[in-house]
């Protein structure tokens, strides 16, 4: 780590205490609200879960928020899920589908006897309001809409969903947790916008929502699991637990005191420097999860500034990615420098295409802000300090593109509200996030046109269409480099390099599995 990147390291981390620290109040505040509650169930019956912020949602269709899908993952289920080896298995379908020769026509059998909340059954009707609603709703149906000839009931039992075209990725599509086709009753559907109630198929359903102090999910006595060992999302769900609660808590280091201290069975999103703590303390222990995720930060490539290619090139010039992955992580263990979307050892890993991530030959940023005819208008960054070690890379990276000749605008926001700013493309020039791992590369949000930052060049549309379109795997990796290729050419996003994720948990939690959205169904409290 550079002096100058160590100082303002420093500087990240005494400003997130001191921000922190209005949040730690506030904190403490809500755990009077709502351990009373947990302690007339018995606390054997309740999982309390400490998590990030407030979501934004608990629809969990129309955003793709990883605190959204933490969440309502619990309350809602989707055709098909993901196994512990990623490979795609039905959850509300029985079978994976029958797919026609030609690609365009998938068959999904049903699994019988699933209910909803309110007590009604699954019907192939209500599976087809959910896939309509899905693709004109979600950010990820909408890029699934225009290929869409029809979806349609075959019976009772199954649905048919007719494409104008082969599209490799629909299934996949059709098994995220988040922008998610979740399974609803037509009943609770109103055109586009949010569903009417949240009413899904899911283990635990919701009890009584108070933002910003709680959110109270109970067991789904009419559950019907589907079968199979349990393995990742797949297989058996048991909702052994009574009840869990999550919590929002905004600050890392009040995460951290309440798992250690038994006010939360389990805490997520903690900054790696606690892992001696952690470690060292009685009744906790440490889930790591790898490979998790890899930080972004996502230019507005529609409007404003970063609209110019070559400014977005100069941003990537700029930044030291080193730098910034070891200033919001601090333990080397926890961060990896690569530039490849996906990382060694996976099949879409590349390396030839993602040289431009460590290019940083000295005047070359400046040189770029010159072609760009950057005349020092303020690039506005929002960042939150919920996600600390996002806000200690914002910080970093503030530093470095002024030394490069960048005017910095850096807007710390809390998480909610960056999730809801972000949606106007006249707010902001860049923002920082992170993306979880994915199986499938159509499933990395900023391939999507829709979501923001709305990269959508010619070049990559054609790609990614072509990507898409390819059914055989060998080939599929090839035109996936093209894609990377465009990447590092338009710039959308700087990829910041893969980071590993911290939770804590406690030793009465048992038969809980690292993932990277963590689920509670199949998990026990002991003693």
């Amino acid at each position: 780590m550079t002096g100058i990147t160590r100082r303002l390291f420093n500087t990240a981390l005494g400003s997130a205490v001191a921000v922190g620290g209005l949040s730690t109040g506030f904190s403490a505040g809500i755990l009077g609200s709502w351990t009373t509650p947990a302690q007339a169930q018995g606390a054997a019956s309740v999982v309390t879960v400490a998590t990030i912020g407030e979501p934004p949602t608990l629809d969990p269709v129309g955003t793709t928020s990883d605190l959204v899908s933490i969440i309502t993952q619990h309350m809602f289920e989707t055709l098909f899920t993901f196994d512990g080896d990623w490979k795609l298995a039905p959850l509300v379908a029985s079978a994976l589908p029958q797919v026609s020769a030609d690609g365009k026509t998938y068959t999904i059998p049903l699994r019988s006897g699933v209910t909803f909340h309110d007590g009604s059954t699954v019907t192939a009707d209500d599976v087809v309001a959910s896939l309509d609603h899905w693709t004109k709703a979600s950010p990820r149906g909408k890029t699934v809409a225009p290929l869409v000839e029809s979806i349609a009931a075959k019976g009772a039992d199954a649905v048919v969903i007719a494409l104008k075209e082969p599209f490799a990725p629909l299934i996949s599509l059709l098994a995220m947790n988040n922008g998610a086709a979740a399974i609803v009753p037509k009943s609770v559907i109103d055109g586009p916008g949010a569903l009417k109630s949240l009413v899904g198929t899911g283990p635990y359903k919701l009890l009584e929502h108070k933002p910003d102090q709680y959110i109270r999910l109970v067991r789904h006595d009419g559950y019907v699991s589907p079968a199979g060992t349990p393995s990742g999302y797949a297989g058996s769900r048991k909702a052994n637990i009574g009840e869990v609660r999550f919590v929002p808590v905004p600050n890392a280091a009040t995460r951290v005191s309440g798992v250690l201290a038994g006010q939360y069975q389990f805490a997520d999103s903690l900054p790696a420097e606690t892992l001696p703590r952690i470690k060292g303390a009685a009744g906790v222990k440490p889930v790591i999860v790898k490979p998790f995720g890899f930080p972004l930060m996502i230019m507005n490539t529609k409007t404003g500034v970063m609209a110019n290619q070559k400014l977005r090139q100069a941003v990537l010039a700029a930044l030291e990615p080193n730098d910034m992955l070891l200033a919001g992580l601090g333990d080397p263990e926890f961060v990896q420098a690569e530039g490849s979307i996906y990382a060694q050892g996976t099949p879409f890993y590349d390396e030839t295409s993602a040289k431009p991530y460590s290019d940083h030959a000295a005047g070359k940023a400046a040189d770029l802000l010159k072609a760009a005819g950057y005349k020092g208008e303020p690039i506005r960054i929002m960042t939150s300090v919920q996600y600390e070690f996002l806000y200690k890379m914002s910080m970093v990276a503030q530093a470095q593109l002024e030394i490069a000749g960048f005017k910095v605008d850096l807007q710390v926001l809390d998480w909610a509200t960056l999730l809801q700013r972000r949606g106007d493309d006249k707010g902001w020039d860049a923002f920082f996030t992170y993306h979880t791992f994915v199986p499938e590369p159509s499933l990395i949000t900023v391939l999507n046109p829709s979501y923001p930052g709305w990269w959508d060049s010619p070049a990559k549309r054609e790609a990614l269409a072509a990507f898409n379109r390819e059914m055989d795997p060998a080939a599929r990796k090839a035109k996936w480099v093209t894609l990377q290729t465009l990447f590092y050419s338009e710039v959308p996003s700087v990829k910041v390099g893969e980071f590993y994720n911290l939770a804590a948990s406690s030793d009465k939690l048992t038969g809980y599995t690292p993932t990277p959205w963590p689920f509670f169904w199949n998990t026990d409290l002991k003693g």
